[in-house]
């Protein structure tokens, strides 16, 4: 028991022992798994471009399609804004219904955005706009719509976004906390 509580503190406090353990697990076996795994340990401390080296690498044989893969290879191609690679993995999922909504397709609609596809960017993020739901989305938004020179429908978007805040329950208020804030500080800006 007490060896396993120091294991498992070892890994929170030592996040170089959790990659090291495993990449010895993927030289040990091999697998799809184990790839993934260490690939999300690489992406959680901002080894991005070797979690993209082994995210790709995973992508074989039956797991060429694999979903959760190909979200991660988004987020990590969004932190190094490499928007040409991304919109194509995003294209393959975005009718699955776990790419709806997610962070994943926000990442997508700012990619889009990003490369002069406003119109395509325009598209994804109206359909993740819902009031007393998805803020960073909305926010997102707003700070599109700013770049592409309609600040006033951004204004808009960024005053529902703090006049909804009081309506929220309070688990709601803090998982949205910085995204109300981050509209507040626009709104300022204005």
């Amino acid at each position: 028991m007490f060896q396993e509580l120091r294991s498992w503190l070892g890994i929170l406090l030592n996040p170089a022992g959790r990659i090291r353990r495993l990449e010895n697990n993927l030289r040990f076996s091999d697998t799809f798994n184990n790839r993934v795994m260490l690939a999300d340990a690489y992406l959680g401390i901002g080894r991005v471009d070797e979690a993209i080296e082994v995210y790709t690498s995973s992508l074989t044989g039956a797991f060429t399609e694999n979903e959760y893969v190909f979200r991660q290879l988004i987020s990590a191609y969004f932190i190094k804004q490499r928007y040409a690679e991304l919109i194509p993995l995003a294209r393959k999922i975005c009718n699955h219904p776990e790419f709806q909504r997610s962070r994943a397709q926000i990442q997508y609609a700012c990619a889009l955005g990003y490369t002069g596809d406003n119109q395509g960017a325009e598209r994804e993020f109206k359909k993740m706009k819902a009031r007393f739901s998805a803020f960073e989305a909305r926010y997102q938004y707003g700070l599109f719509l700013q770049r592409s020179g309609r600040a006033d429908e951004a204004r808009h978007i960024f005053r529902d976004m703090t006049e909804e805040a009081p309506h929220l329950s309070a688990r709601e208020r803090r998982s949205n906390r910085a995204w109300i804030l981050k509209a507040r500080e626009e709104l300022n800006r204005a």
